[in-house]
């Protein structure tokens, strides 16, 4: 018989334990896919933030991009998240599970242009992001490798990333819906404000309509979009409406007589749509 000596089972057994090693360290990762790591061993994080930044233990901050990476296993654990995508007529809506509070009084964090599109956590930290609501919205066709921990994307259909917070983490994978933010399923559609047959402005504004005496039949009615903003500090004493910015920004123009700036341009630049409520209302001929 075939006699084995120590050194040949003790040379195998090291053999197959690299082995497992390695193949568990290697990771996959496809091509709208991240890789969220997770280290075993470390420090514990200090702060309240559930992502470390500085090699504790916990999730970390820098994913695995798409292709194939090696993280040595079992110190570290990788698991396969999609890049948020949102579909054409929708919008994103995201919410930060890291950074500051949000300053009381407020419904929603401020943005800086730093922040981009929350691609970059590390950035979204540094510069100052706060925790909550994100006031600019992902646009429709955005398909980004947005941090699952660091950030929620809300989208009609699904919500992408990884709950921490006690109020959500209690759904589990794949239990979150957009009710469960307070959010509908209109919601997160885009806003289109377009011409109303005049047939539908009788039935929906009798009055209204009567007292200024628009045909019944015929032809359609142009909309337009009155905004509520809903989060931001309240109007001036004697105000009844607002501008972002007031109007300094047209008296500025108007004393500039070297602008060639028109006035669709400027009504364009004007109009920044972040935590409004819109509603459609007849524009009427005088």
């Amino acid at each position: 018989m075939f006699a084995v000596s120590l050194s040949m089972v003790v040379s195998a057994v090291a053999i197959l334990f690299f082995l497992i090693f390695f193949f568990k360290s290697i990771h996959m990762i496809g091509q709208t896919e991240v890789g969220v790591v997770s280290k075993r061993l470390g420090k514990k994080i200090t702060n309240d933030n559930p992502i470390a930044f500085n090699g504790e233990a916990g999730y970390q901050a820098v994913l695995l991009m798409p292709g194939l990476r090696f993280k040595l296993w079992p110190i570290f654990v990788v698991e396969k998240h999609p890049w948020p995508q949102v579909p054409a007529g929708e919008i994103g809506v995201v919410i930060a599970q890291v950074g500051l509070p949000i300053p009381i009084g407020y419904k929603s964090a401020v943005y800086k242009p730093e922040f981009g599109s929350f691609t970059n956590l590390s950035s979204f930290v540094k510069n100052g992001g706060q925790k909550g609501v994100q006031r600019p919205v992902l646009t429709p066709g955005t398909l980004a490798p947005i941090h699952p921990v660091g950030f929620l994307v809300i989208t009609k259909k699904r919500v992408y990333g990884i709950p921490v917070a006690e109020e959500y983490s209690g759904h589990g994978k794949g239990g979150l819906k957009p009710e469960t933010f307070g959010l509908t399923a209109d919601d997160l559609m885009v806003t289109q404000i377009s011409p109303v047959p005049r047939s539908q402005i009788h039935e929906h504004y009798t009055e209204e309509v009567a007292r200024i005496r628009i045909p019944q039949t015929g032809g359609e009615i142009d909309m337009v979009g009155v905004v509520t903003v809903l989060d931001g500090p309240p109007l001036p004493s004697g105000y009844i409406a607002g501008r972002l910015g007031g109007f300094e920004d047209i008296e500025k123009m108007e004393e500039d007589y070297n602008s060639r700036v028109n006035g669709e341009e400027n009504i364009d630049e004007a109009i920044d749509p972040k935590n409004v409520e819109l509603t459609e209302e007849e524009l009427y001929d005088a």
